[in-house]
């Protein structure tokens, strides 16, 4: 894989690098020079027969030292239920209680220079755009009321990671202290302690929601919090990514990786496998990389050159290439290769981010990786129609803003970033950081808690096997390993696009509340 391709790996979106802003919003250190105003306005939402009344509330948290020095101020919008009493309205202590057993759930994209925006209005907010399946959205959005919304379990925080968004890193702060792994999950527990403690919320079950690079910070986060003593009842991965080493190149845990998701794309396509059902199709090519694939990889120029060609006749069967020139990239197939080759007889590249979208491809004189990797159809069909429609939907909650709103900031906050992470009881930090082992020590210490790990069939940006993989090299006892459970989808890497899975995510979400 190339750099680019690297760093943009866990990306929740790609934009295309002359769109994206060169941006590092800062705002004063002197905490008496106001942020605009947090502003709210109550909706109803209604679907199903249920009818939810609601508070929105944009505005800022204050992220803060140990000793109370501005770190930054962190941009939020929250949807809180107004809970029915069954108290006189006279006890205003039993309401207080009432309300504040409700749980709250904090949720993100990744990036890691993303805001919240798509998995707000795209995904798991009262408020949603209503897609078209794999065709191009065009404005003016169609918002409904998301029939699936969490907020049918959870009141909802979504919060825009520093220098995404509106969120701003105050004046004379360095911006390297925040931008990285351990950085950024310091600043978000900061910002959640804040929020429970503006909101008189600490008797809430608390859940993390995080997509993307934002399972990276739940695995992180979900330590912290409970160091700072806020137990966490939840964690949800969508799309998830936990050992970096799977995305450097030449790596076989990415070769790996991309093998299941790559059969899938062919068979979508019919270039395979099209008398097979989908699901089958899949479980039956993580068989493969497992049992057959796994092992030739290992055995490098080693493998005996009549079972070179053997593996690479099964490969092309199941993902769609020739095997010729399977064989000639010694049975290593590459996420761009495999872009731009499926389709190539019709002209057309496919998607990263969900494989089932397609474009027109680049010109031949426009052969730059780093170019190529954030030209992505399953980007370009949503992002920019969701930031429009965020945009209105702040106003509809009474928040001007500012004029500048970075729904991505990859730019300057990707190319920042610092991926040295100190391990729990590693003793050292690691430049390529495996996070599960957070999410393990995490789990040891509060094993009342749960985590749901749900992934696309169709998502190459954070695949699928891998993450299997890393959880099940953590070897957790049995009444541990029982309170991690995965949820795979016909969907790509921002699973509520696909509106079917919508639906079966909104389903599985009651239900892991529920327990």
């Amino acid at each position: 894989m190339e750099e680019q391709s690297v760093t943009q790996v866990a990306s929740s979106s790609v934009s295309k690098e002359a769109a994206k802003p060169d941006t590092v919003i800062t705002v004063p250190a002197d905490p008496r020079i106001p942020a605009p105003e947090s502003t709210s306005r109550d909706f109803v939402w209604e679907g199903a027969g249920e009818r939810i009344e609601y508070t929105a509330t944009a505005g800022y948290i204050d992220v803060r030292s140990d000793t109370g020095s501005l770190i930054g101020k962190m941009f939020s919008v929250a949807y809180v239920a107004k809970v029915e009493e069954d108290a006189e309205p006279s006890d205003a202590s039993a309401s207080d209680i009432r309300i504040s057993q409700r749980p709250v759930t904090f949720c993100y994209n990744g990036g890691p220079g993303s805001s919240s925006v798509p998995i707000n209005l795209g995904g798991i907010g009262p408020v949603r755009v209503k897609t078209d399946g794999t065709n191009h959205l065009s404005l003016p959005a169609t918002l409904e009321d998301n029939p699936y919304t969490v907020l049918r379990q959870s009141d909802l925080v979504f919060l825009d990671a520093l220098g995404t968004g509106y969120s701003a890193i105050a004046e004379g702060v360095d911006p390297k202290t925040v931008w990285g792994i351990d950085g950024d999950a310091d600043a978000f527990c900061r910002a959640i302690i804040g929020w429970l403690d503006a909101n008189h919320r600490w008797g809430s079950p608390v859940y993390l929601f995080g997509e993307s690079y934002g399972t990276i910070r739940n695995a992180v986060l979900m330590r912290l919090l409970g160091e700072k003593c806020v137990p966490v009842r939840g964690v949800v991965m969508l799309s998830a990514l936990f050992d970096w080493v799977q995305v450097l190149p030449g790596e076989d845990l990415y070769f790996l990786g991309m093998l299941p998701t790559f059969a899938a794309a062919a068979r979508y396509f019919g270039r395979t496998g099209t008398k097979v059902d989908e699901a089958k199709w899949f479980d039956d090519a993580m068989e493969f990389t497992e049992a057959v694939y796994a092992p030739a990889l290992l055995r490098g120029d080693r493998l005996p050159a009549r079972e070179k060609t053997a593996v690479a006749k099964k490969m092309s069967r199941l993902i769609g290439l020739p095997a010729d020139l399977i064989e000639r990239y010694n049975l290593r197939i590459d996420l761009d290769t495999f872009r731009r080759s499926l389709l190539a007889d019709e002209g057309r590249v496919i998607g990263r981010l969900d494989m089932r979208f397609a474009s027109a491809a680049p010109l031949p004189l426009q052969a730059s990786t780093e170019f190529f990797a954030g030209e992505d159809a399953a980007d370009d069909a949503v992002e920019p129609v969701w930031a429009a429609a965020f945009r209105a939907h702040l106003h509809s909650i009474g928040f001007a803003g500012a004029p500048i709103y970075l729904t991505q900031n990859y730019a300057v906050v990707n190319r920042s970033w610092k991926w040295d992470h100190e391990e729990p009881g590693i003793g050292e930090s690691s430049p390529a950081p495996n996070v599960t082992y957070d999410i393990a020590v995490a789990l040891k210490r509060n094993p009342t808690m749960r985590i749901a790990i749900l992934g696309g069939r169709y998502d190459a940006a954070t695949t699928y096997w891998n993450v299997v993989h890393d959880i099940s090299c953590l070897f957790l006892p049995p009444e541990l390993k029982e309170r991690v459970e995965f949820k795979l989808y016909s969907c790509g890497h921002m699973a509520y696009v696909d509106e079917p899975t919508l639906e079966a995510m909104g389903k599985d979400m009651a239900e892991f509340y529920a327990k």
